[in-house]
């Protein structure tokens, strides 16, 4: 089995659809990826199959949840490469989809990513969480955030709650070390006003790697003091 052969049958495993054409830009999106990462640090993995299982069908089991529908606003907060907003943007193009990074060079990448796929209802901020959080055309205007190893659970969500309005989502990719995180993020979400719905399991096709969604639902509004200034929530976390 090649590759491709791989990437496809791994989507399919995961109960995703997809066609030549989505498939193609997955593709392109590989290329671009690994040309711009000869000059700035977007990942460690390089070789192919590698990236279809780690990157592509990791980023991919946000859509397994099912949360994500037709026509959400979503916005992947701490993006880098694109993971895994790009993926879930290529495999579901009826979303509109905010990626948010702070470093300007992989805005810059993600820019390119966007018009050489001709990707359509995208926007890309170079900005930090904890500013745009607090900006009244960011927050509470999200159906579903997404963030994929950006920092331990208590700090990401004051990264990523406050974008979430009421009845949304936030969609947390983690590793092994999920339960013990989420037992130290339970003030911080109460604090922030969300409460855990459930987390799902899933073996990545074709590697014995297990990775975990955990599916947390905004149930009120979050306090107009979080977030906090710049640095302050990975500095002194809520507890």
């Amino acid at each position: 089995m090649n590759n491709l052969e791989i990437l496809m049958d791994g989507l399919k495993k995961l109960n995703i659809e997809v066609n030549e054409e989505k498939l193609n830009k997955l593709l392109n999106f590989k290329e671009i990826m690994l040309r711009w990462n000869e000059n700035i640090n977007l990942t460690s993995i390089t070789d192919e199959k590698e990236i279809f299982i780690k990157h592509y069908l990791d980023s991919a089991t946000c859509l397994s949840t099912q949360i994500i529908k037709s026509g959400d606003k979503i916005i992947d907060v701490g993006t880098g490469a694109g993971f895994p907003g790009m993926v879930v943007k290529i495999l579901k193009d009826d979303i509109n989809l905010t990626l948010l990074d702070s470093l300007k060079k992989r805005t810059a990448y993600l820019e390119e990513v966007t018009n050489i796929l001709s990707l359509k209802n995208i926007e890309i901020i170079h900005g930090r969480a904890e500013e745009y959080g607090q900006k009244k055309e960011y927050r509470e205007m999200y159906d579903v955030a997404l963030s994929r190893a950006v920092a331990p659970l208590n700090v990401v969500l004051e990264y990523c709650l406050p974008f979430v309005k009421e009845e949304g989502y936030f969609l947390c990719q983690k590793g092994p070390s999920y339960k013990e995180e989420t037992k130290e993020a339970e003030k911080a979400l109460e604090v922030l006003g969300g409460k855990f719905e459930k987390v799902e399991e899933y073996s990545l096709p074709y590697s014995d790697i297990k990775h975990y969604v955990i599916v947390i639902k905004k149930i009120k509004s979050t306090p107009t003091k979080y977030p906090r200034k710049p640095g302050k929530p990975s500095a002194n976390p809520i507890k």
